[in-house]
């Protein structure tokens, strides 16, 4: 007969039941959840609310300059929502006022000239009397079907489908007062201002009454994306071609895009409008960051662009923005 060894438990006498505190389990578990929760939330890891900037569609915006680094905020609405900052004693600078009143005065190759013979005579004159006095008798509906051509009707029909293309244009828009961009140098000092009540542009949007309520300092903190290092780009461009920092210099020229835009700096504005050289950099800048043939392309491009006209161009846009920066600590 086979010995039982002393650690075995007996077969026949059964084994005591375990009391399991369920309560303190639960509580245990629960306690696991939240920690987790807060380990992986993207407001505990960035610092900030992305709910917040979710539902009110303005984002903070950090930017810094050969002057400082800075905060701020920023929207895109569609510009019929939207009122321009008041620029006051730059008037001259408003890129929204009349082609008129920056229209070339100096005498060119483009310039046309009127010839004598364009100007109508007095026959001519008095033939078109005799036509209006016809058409006048023969009505509007007799009009339009012996005219070939356009009627004012049909050039007001073609504005106001160019307004309505117009409409559906988003901009930009900063916290700026004046034709100034509001730069605070940390966020605390620009929750203040945000619950201040204190007059700006962004005002204007909806979501701003939201945020007026909701933001916190933690909240402000720019992700990637909205973090531009404008103090670097003269410095980089100044480096040579295969020193340029492709997203450095594509991500300035998006910031100075939107700022010129919103501030109505039309020198800037102009400097980086279509076709002009800072315009080829950027387009260059972006076939060579895209990869593949084009990247090839793009990296040609660059070659034929001077690094030191660059540079200059640069260093003025970005005085050009320092200029209308109010710092505000």
């Amino acid at each position: 007969m086979a010995r039982q060894s002393p650690n075995r438990p007996d077969a026949d006498k059964p084994e005591p039941e375990l009391e399991i505190d369920e309560d303190l389990d639960e509580a245990e578990l629960e306690e696991e959840d939240d920690d987790e929760d807060e380990e992986t939330s993207p407001a505990a890891a960035s610092g900030g609310s992305s709910s917040l900037w979710a539902d009110t569609k303005i984002d903070p915006v950090e930017i810094a300059l050969p002057s400082g680094v800075g905060y701020t905020l920023r929207a895109y609405r569609l510009s019929t929502s939207l009122t321009p900052t008041e620029i006051g004693d730059r008037d001259d600078d408003d890129p929204f006022a009349a082609k008129a009143k920056h229209a070339v005065t100096d005498d060119d190759d483009e310039t046309v000239v009127i010839l004598d013979d364009d100007f109508p005579g007095d026959e001519d004159e008095e033939e078109d009397d005799d036509r209006t006095e016809e058409f006048q008798r023969r009505g509007k509906h007799a009009r339009d079907e012996d005219s070939d051509e356009p009627s004012a009707e049909d050039f007001e029909d073609e504005e106001e489908e160019e307004e309505e293309e117009e409409r559906a244009e988003e901009v930009p828009v900063f916290l700026s007062h004046r034709g100034r961009l509001l730069l605070f140098k940390s966020p605390e000092s620009l929750v203040t201002f945000v619950r201040s009540g204190a007059p700006n542009d962004l005002a204007q949007v909806d979501g701003w009454a939201e945020l007026v309520e909701r933001i916190q300092p933690a909240d402000v903190a720019p992700s990637d994306e909205d973090s531009y290092e404008l103090d670097l780009v003269v410095e980089n461009l100044r480096g040579g071609h295969d020193t340029w920092d492709f997203n450095l210099l594509i991500e300035a020229g998006e910031a100075a895009r939107d700022l010129s835009y919103a501030l109505r700096l039309t020198p800037v504005l102009t400097a980086l409008s279509t076709g002009s050289p800072l315009d080829d950099l950027d387009e260059a800048l972006r076939s060579a960051a895209g990869g593949g043939l084009g990247a090839f392309r793009g990296r040609r491009r660059l070659k034929k662009i001077g690094a030191q006209q660059a540079s200059l161009g640069w260093r003025t846009i970005i005085g050009k923005i320092s200029a209308a920066v109010d710092w505000r600590d």
